[in-house]
């Protein structure tokens, strides 16, 4: 009996990550057989899609309306799980730990071991799940290079396999064809990255907005570029339709081609400002948050001095400027980005810090070292799968 895989996934950057390893466990083995509960880069990749999560994800795997579907859809998945003929021999949980965590549960009832790729980051908050982690879960793979001794002091079987991003960068990442902002009256070119989740483009874009009318009131003539997802696209599509826009450039997956024309980046904490960071493109972080919630619960959970993923990469250092949290007057942000406009040579400072940082990173192969790890985990499996079964059917038959 061939190779069988599922694997659960609620975002947009988990979509992409896991499309990404599912051609690198095809390329191991064609004829793996790969379900999963996913999106639409993984049903290009080969997955046969079961139900689409990332869309709806794009408000989040919260409220009561999203945890009717998500029991349901773990009720469907036991009930798979105990049909030999679709029981898988590995379950792969990618990111988001609100929703895998309750998956990797289930496969563990059913006997299926459980791999989770891109561990939740437990070591900035909510540890309290470490205990969830430690009994559903039989191997993580870290994308980050501290992670590994961290899981295992906590006692979870943890291997740090790289960071999946720089598998699907291009190699040639240089800064776009001069003249650049700074020489001969050239206006800046400045890059926002509101969010891939709809809520994040609503409670984000409009400050950015206004930190970007303050830079064009000083830099006419300035320049700027929003690289959106297909979730976001809408939200951003209708706010810059209330305003005139003709400075403004919005485009679906348009990163890669956008950032390297950026002199600045308005960036929202997350995996992005690595991303940024890999084009060497100097960058402000900022993530709004209500005050309230803030200061009731949100402060209380986070256990790192930063927020922004490069500076805690940095040992917590202020390798770029961040505004996390962000409430109130917008005004210290838009001060932090002309004061960086107004002197280039800031910049340029960030962005050689930039440089030598994700050299410390850039090391593609995230993806098949995840993969060959979930090769031998099923290898494994079909080892000790006889044992198992045997045990398994007199349980089955009595139900």
């Amino acid at each position: 009996m061939g190779r069988r895989v599922f694997i659960t996934v609620a975002e947009v950057s988990g979509d992409q990550h896991a499309a990404e390893l599912i051609r690198k466990l095809r390329a191991l083995d064609p004829q793996i057989m790969i379900d999963a509960i996913g999106g639409p880069r993984m049903k290009a990749a080969g997955a046969n899609i079961l139900h689409e999560s990332v869309g709806a994800a794009a408000m989040g795997w919260r409220g009561a309306l999203r945890t009717i579907e998500v029991l349901r859809l773990l009720r469907r998945t036991r009930r798979r799980y105990a049909d030999p003929n679709q029981r898988p021999d590995l379950h792969i949980c990618i990111d988001s730990s609100g929703m895998n965590l309750p998956f990797a549960r289930v496969a563990k009832s059913m006997g299926v071991p459980v791999l989770y790729y891109i561990a939740p980051q437990l070591w900035a908050s909510r540890e309290g799940r470490m205990r969830k982690l430690r009994k559903y879960v039989d191997r993580v793979a870290c994308i980050l290079p501290f992670e590994e001794k961290y899981f295992r002091e906590h006692g979870v079987d943890a291997t740090f396999v790289g960071h999946p991003l720089f598998d699907q960068l291009p190699q040639d990442r240089g800064r776009a064809p001069g003249p650049h902002f700074g020489t001969k009256n050239v206006p800046p070119v400045v890059g926002i990255i509101p969010g891939s989740r709809k809520r994040e483009v609503i409670d984000n874009f409009p400050h950015l907005l206004e930190v970007a009318d303050r830079i064009q009131q000083e830099f006419p003539g300035a320049r700027f570029l929003i690289p959106t997802t297909e979730g976001a696209h809408p939200i951003v599509d209708e706010m810059l339709a209330r305003r005139d826009s003709r400075q403004f450039e919005h485009t679906i997956d348009a990163f890669d081609g956008m950032m390297p024309r950026c002199d600045l980046c308005l960036c929202k904490s997350g995996t992005s400002t690595l991303r940024v960071a890999a084009y060497g493109v100097p960058m402000i972080v900022v993530y709004r948050v209500n005050k309230l919630l803030w200061h009731a619960l949100v402060r209380w959970l986070l256990k790192t001095r930063k927020i922004a993923l490069v500076n805690i990469l940095a040992d917590n250092t202020d390798l770029v400027p961040e505004f996390i949290p962000w409430y109130g007057s917008n005004e210290p942000v838009i001060q932090c980005a002309l004061d960086l406009l107004r002197h280039p040579e800031k910049l340029e400072a960030q962005r050689q810090k930039l440089r030598q940082f994700v050299q410390t990173l850039d090391r593609p192969g995230a993806s098949m070292n995840a993969a060959r790890l979930a090769m031998k985990m099923i290898d494994d499996e079909h080892t000790r799968r006889p044992t198992f079964d045997a045990k398994l059917r007199p349980g089955l038959s009595e139900a």
